[in-house]
């Protein structure tokens, strides 16, 4: 939660690639934390099976992170 809510104020100050790419890696982090701790430690992490849940917190996380990364120009930087 901490990593979002830094993101968050990221990109309040209109730093969103900073903001969206420590999204990305919070989620990342979700799915690292998915797959070590138990069905009864992961609490709200734990939405479906295990499986599930690391192939989409990861699968969401590294393409925000390549979103992030990866797109130049526009309005905003």
């Amino acid at each position: 939660m901490l990593l979002v809510a830094v993101a968050a104020l990221r990109i309040g100050m209109y730093h969103w690639r900073q903001g969206a790419a420590l999204i990305g890696g919070a989620l990342l982090v979700a799915a690292v934390l998915r797959a070590a701790l138990s069905d009864e430690q992961a609490g709200l992490l734990q939405i479906r099976g295990r499986a599930v849940d690391v192939l989409s917190y990861a699968g969401l996380g590294l393409l925000i992170l390549f979103i992030a990364l990866t797109i130049t120009g526009g309005p905003l930087g």
